[in-house]
């Protein structure tokens, strides 16, 4: 029963996470009226190449990718969010 509710929560935070993404970052793009399964697959499985260094996180992604530049804006907005505490 613990087990359930537990992947009940993560599930429900996870939702929650990813409708925020959508209101905030991606409001100004085409997959504004997306839903979430469209926005995970488009831009959250992204082949990839992750570098990390002592200076940060260095994401690579194909020139070929067609949401490249929404991915991008996403980030852009994500980096402005101020972050709560």
């Amino acid at each position: 029963m613990k087990r359930n509710q537990l992947r009940l929560w993560f599930t429900s935070i996870a939702y929650v996470l990813m409708n925020a993404l959508r209101e905030k970052c991606l409001a100004k793009t085409e997959l504004r009226n997306a839903q979430i399964g469209t926005i995970r697959r488009k831009l959250l499985k992204l082949g990839a190449i992750i570098t990390v260094s002592r200076r940060g996180v260095l994401i690579a992604i194909s020139n070929a990718c067609p949401y490249k530049g929404i991915f991008a804006t996403a980030y852009n907005y994500l980096s402005r969010l101020k972050c709560p505490g």
